[in-house]
């Protein structure tokens, strides 16, 4: 039987104590299945938390650590017929991850790889992007000319919505907690930046007013949550949309009720993944428009750092310090 080198977690920590780097026998691929030779693995804020067993998917234990990578087909099943031996590919993978020297996953799950990216572009490319698509186009209902204001922008999720929400033709203001980092927004498509954080607490409302002529943002893209959240519905405009995409910042905010009531916003909940599950056409609509957009090189990722498989965990770790500025990967070699 095949053997693998993956990044396994074994018991769930607060600190990655329980990761390490193990011997994994791969299982023998069935006739719709593909085996995949990795290439390179994103890292993303959910295998951090997955870790903890804070994410709202729970694999269990062991489970190997990566949610998508690409690589190259190696080995496909007698009944496959979308791909063939030596196709380069992009996957998602949640508990036979893709921190791994190589895969097992069904057919149904790959896709081809765009020619516009590299394998590490394109192993970082669509976990961010398909958030920031279901977030703007499918639940936020961005417009041209209106004012998006992205939390988080110097991160994987945050970046590909500043990208995204420029070429839908909005006008993005960036937020983050560091000047030097939020400079790089400019590059991808923000129309100015700001911090959240004034020495020791959270204020931006003023500075969002006077950015949107006094009317607030249209729609407010959320990955922080906190204190974050709670100035952010202070300085949403009429018939705005916040979006939750999640909260790296550790605290999930609660909303006053009276204050959608008062300013007629909407407060939106995002799982992109879930939204493809619960209408598969409309799911494999996001994944198609997404990928038609690398292809014609409207969006890539911006790669900061790489490690490899051998140091996966302290990618992980990297992450977890928030030292990225857009996304980090793992590379086999």
């Amino acid at each position: 039987m095949k053997k693998t080198t993956s990044l396994v977690c074994e018991t769930l920590t607060d600190d990655l104590s329980g990761v390490s780097l193990k011997e994994v026998e791969l299982p023998k691929i069935s006739s719709d299945q593909l085996l995949i030779k990795v290439k390179a693995a994103s890292v993303n804020f959910p295998d951090l938390l997955m870790t903890q067993g804070k994410y709202q998917h729970k694999p269990d234990l062991p489970f190997v650590l990566g949610m998508e990578g690409s690589g190259v087909v190696e080995e496909i099943g007698s009944e496959v017929s979308r791909f063939k031996e030596g196709d380069e590919v992009t996957f998602g993978s949640w508990g036979n991850g893709a921190f791994s020297d190589y895969v097992v996953v069904p057919e149904d799950g790959p896709q081809l790889k765009s020619k516009s990216l590299n394998f590490v572009e394109a192993a970082s490319f669509q976990t961010a992007y398909l958030t920031a698509y279901v977030s703007l186009v499918r639940r936020g209902d961005l417009l041209k000319g209106e004012n998006l204001l992205v939390h988080g922008a110097t991160g994987g999720v945050g970046m590909a919505a500043v990208q995204l929400g420029h070429k839908l033709g909005a006008n993005v203001i960036a937020t983050g907690t560091s000047e030097d980092k939020l400079k790089e927004t400019l590059d991808w498509g923000a129309s100015h930046y700001l911090l959240t954080h004034k020495e020791d607490s959270v204020s931006f409302r003023e500075e969002v007013k006077e950015l949107t002529e006094g009317k607030g943002a249209d729609v407010i893209y959320d990955p922080v949550g906190g204190d974050v959240f709670d100035e952010s519905i202070r300085c949403i405009n009429w018939g705005g949309r916040i979006l939750i995409v999640g909260f790296t910042s550790g605290r999930i905010p609660t909303a006053p009720v009276n204050m959608p009531l008062i300013k007629g916003f909407s407060i939106v909940g995002v799982r992109a993944g879930e939204f493809g599950r619960r209408d598969p056409v409309k799911g494999k609509e996001n994944i198609e428009a997404v990928k038609k957009l690398a292809d014609e090189g409207n969006l890539k990722p911006h790669i900061c750092k790489t490690f490899k498989l051998e140091e996966a965990k302290d990618a992980i770790k990297f992450l977890s310090e928030r030292k990225l500025v857009g996304k980090i990967a793992v590379v086999m070699e």
